[in-house]
């Protein structure tokens, strides 16, 4: 089974999801399952196949650019939490290491 050349714990703690021992088992079955489809589909004749090919079509929908009316600044500022003269102050974000 391809599942045995994936560590599921591993990707587990990866993703930072904490998984039981069935867990572990039954997504590291269906994970197996999945990778012997994708497999199967690999063998398929794709040369002919644009690389950009879409199922449904997908265009862009624009519309023009147009000004429009907008609230005075200090209306804006006097309805936030806190300001800092003509900004806004936020709560300083550190990520984790």
């Amino acid at each position: 089974m391809a599942s045995e050349k994936i560590d599921v714990r591993y990707v587990a703690k990866l993703a930072r999801i904490a998984l039981s021992e069935d867990e572990v088992e039954r997504f590291g079955k269906q994970l197996g399952d999945l990778l012997e489809h994708v497999n199967v589909l690999s063998e398929l004749e794709t040369s002919a196949v644009p690389a950009t090919a879409q199922v449904v079509e997908s265009t862009n929908v624009e519309r023009a650019d147009e000004a429009g009316p907008c609230l005075d600044r200090e209306t804006v500022l006097a309805m936030a939490p806190q300001r800092e003269g003509s900004f806004f102050r936020v709560p300083k974000i550190i990520a984790e290491p």
